[in-house]
């Protein structure tokens, strides 16, 4: 298996003829009902065995076969090519399937209105039994501290009968998008942030199902960063107290000098303890 980034102007049957796969294959590994309109950084599963790696510019064999744990000369033989041949960029290699490990994985689920609908719960069900967390989405911070509640149906006993843990997921959504306003207000005021924490404590203790309380503050600014790690201390002390996990979510940033609004903006804090994040 393998995951497709879309990128401009590409299409279902292109992206299939380069994994040399079936652009029906992908549309049922993806449970996709409008393939002609693809979105551009859409995650698409390309259910192959092993993966095609396209090759970079500055990329050799050798760095290749290092960064992926396969002999160079295994990747010579599979492909059909000399360790010495040089590569250009977008050269197709098969690279075979690694060892096998362990990872957490996360699905955010998100009931739309009132109630949950049948088909989400269905999607729940089926995905559950290869998730480590399942994570309603989300419970949004009010401008009292409160939280607006989530409808859950029936995902707690989904969570139940797989084995996922239940996740509540703590987000500063504001009519339909993140603020990094109503963030900064929550993380500089000790008194919201403390009814903030009782809301959480109250929620988990009225679903009686959470194991974990993941918060998912997104476009602070920088000069949050101290608050943001000393609120995430403050949560850790009281949530371990009711037997709750916490984790927090963060864009993939490499170094100080990478670029991009997801980047350039963030902050860092001292937890990242899931591994893989997706969608329902």
């Amino acid at each position: 298996m393998q995951i497709h980034v879309v990128q401009p102007e590409e299409s279902l049957q292109g992206i299939s003829q380069a994994y040399s796969t079936s652009a029906q294959s992908i549309i049922e590994a993806n449970e996709l009902d409008a393939p002609d309109q693809l979105v551009i950084g859409q995650t698409l599963v390309i259910p192959i065995y092993g993966r095609y790696y396209f090759v970079q510019p500055g990329d050799s064999l050798s760095l290749i076969a290092n960064r992926y744990g396969i002999p160079a000369q295994e990747i010579a033989r599979i492909n059909g090519i000399s360790l010495n041949q040089t590569l250009y960029p977008g050269f197709r290699l098969y690279l075979p399937p690694g060892q096998l490990m362990e990872i957490e994985t996360n699905a955010y689920i998100e009931p739309m209105g009132e109630t949950v609908s049948q088909e989400l719960l269905s999607s729940a069900q089926n995905a559950a039994p290869y998730l480590t967390y399942l994570a309603p989405f989300s419970y949004q911070i009010n401008r009292d501290g409160s939280i607006a509640l989530v409808p859950l149906d029936t995902i707690p006993d989904i969570a139940d009968q797989t084995g996922a843990s239940l996740m509540m997921v703590i987000t500063n959504l504001e009519e339909g998008a993140f603020s990094g306003e109503l963030g900064q207000a929550v993380l500089e005021n000790d008194e919201l942030q403390n009814t903030l924490l009782d809301s959480i404590i109250t929620e988990a203790n009225r679903v009686g199902r959470f194991s974990d309380v993941h918060f998912d503050f997104e476009f602070l600014p920088p000069t949050m960063r101290q608050p943001y790690n000393q609120f995430l201390e403050k949560a850790v002390g009281r949530l371990h107290e009711q037997g709750l996990l916490v984790s927090t979510a963060l864009a993939p940033k490499t170094s100080a000098t990478q670029e991009g609004q997801w980047y350039e903006h963030m902050i860092m804090a001292r937890m990242v303890l899931l591994s893989t994040l997706s969608y329902l």
